[in-house]
């Protein structure tokens, strides 16, 4: 499936999506606790959004591994040389 190939691993973005979603839900949390006032309603938001945009954030993560706008363009390195078919040799043929 195009979501779950790319450059990073799986396990990568994931942890990746709740690292950034834990710095996301202290300023949520934060965010909350100035417009309402409230401990109670910005606990139950913060930890709201913590569910489901860690889940956005993977799948996101997951499509930007697929795009290779912006990244630098590497040589192939002696492994992926090694690995490509051997070009066929010219022969001659000793009837020419």
């Amino acid at each position: 499936m195009l979501l779950f190939n790319g450059k990073e691993s799986n396990p990568r973005s994931f942890l990746k999506a709740i690292s950034w979603r834990t710095l996301g839900s202290i300023d949520t949390f934060i965010l909350g606790m100035l417009f309402t006032s409230n401990l109670k309603a910005a606990g139950a938001i913060a930890s709201t959004e913590v569910i489901t945009k860690i889940f956005l954030y993977y799948f996101h993560e997951r499509v930007w591994a697929q795009v290779s706008w912006g990244l630098p363009v590497l040589p192939p390195t002696q492994e992926a040389v090694a690995a490509r078919p051997a070009e066929p040799a010219e022969t001659t043929s000793p009837l020419a």
